[in-house]
């Protein structure tokens, strides 16, 4: 049996889930989420907690059960207290500034790189180095700044690019002379 899958999800006060067919819908202080479930799954809805069972011990079935119990239990905590990633720029004259609600990066290129915030992304910029990328849906929090990552990732020579906070850079030794 999944050990994940078997933990109740507590839902805090303040947090409403609703389930249709296999459409759940999580509703906080901080905003809604949908999302549509795979329709084998079991959902039970208490009052302060919800638990996930499966049907049968098939492959597919333990494979799904602490997967849809993550889901919930990330967009139970989402509606709560949200997500965040942040992103460092490493290198000389790297920085990013902010213009509206989208952020424009100035890495390298001969042109400055735009980067627009999808629906329910909020980008938050504490210094010119610095990123954070915040919402209320960790896949697309993620995605958003693995999108920016992927605009200049770091390079293990120098270090240089973009990289997440804490993230470790494999560094590479330069060329060696010949010796004669």
């Amino acid at each position: 049996m999944s050990r994940i899958g078997r933990k109740p999800i507590a839902v805090p006060a303040g947090v409403s889930i609703s389930l249709n067919d296999s459409v759940i819908t999580v509703k906080g202080p901080k905003g809604s989420l949908s999302r549509s479930l795979h329709k084998d799954m079991k959902i039970n809805v208490a009052e302060n907690e919800v638990l996930v069972e499966r049907p049968s011990d098939n492959k597919l079935h333990r494979s799904l059960h602490g997967t849809t119990r993550s889901v919930i239990s990330n967009m139970v905590s989402g509606v709560t207290e949200g997500f965040a990633k942040t992103l460092e720029l490493v290198g000389v004259g790297y920085r990013a500034n902010k213009s509206g609600d989208k952020v424009v990066l100035s890495v390298g290129y001969s042109h400055p790189v735009e980067i627009v915030p999808d629906n329910g992304i909020e980008f938050e910029l504490p210094s010119q180095t610095k990123i954070i990328v915040r919402g209320i849906d960790k896949e697309l929090v993620g995605a958003t700044a693995a999108k920016i990552r992927a605009v200049r990732e770091p390079e293990p020579y120098k270090g240089k690019g973009i990289k997440y906070e804490g993230e470790r850079i494999l560094r590479k030794e330069g060329k060696v002379g010949k010796k004669k």
